[in-house]
């Protein structure tokens, strides 16, 4: 029986994208959001819609929302605060709404 221990190889692991993951999909992409939603932090959402409208083109969506595409970048940057007017256009371009229900 061998005492020896052999060294560890490091793993080479790349960062998770959602964005390959969306497909062109109204319902799995309403799922997504409606998860993302329910966090805590108000910036997951965000986060998740700037994913959605990357998956969809984002070039596409900012036409569609009747935006340009930098200030579609913009408005879903980190840390920033769109206006509901923004947000609410660019989920219309997505396809998908909120639905607000008693709990």
């Amino acid at each position: 029986m061998s005492t020896r221990k052999q060294a560890a190889v490091p793993i080479k692991v790349a960062p998770f994208d959602a964005v390959s993951f969306l497909v062109d999909d109204p319902e799995q992409v309403a799922e997504y959001l409606s998860v993302a939603l329910e966090n805590r932090d108000p910036g997951a959402f965000l986060h998740a819609v700037k994913n959605v409208a990357k998956a969809r083109g984002m070039s596409q969506v900012a036409k569609d929302a009747g935006l340009t595409r930098a200030s579609l970048y913009k408005a879903f940057a980190p840390g920033t605060s769109p206006k509901h007017d923004t947000v609410r256009r660019v989920l219309g371009a997505l396809g998908v709404k909120i639905h607000v229900s008693a709990t």
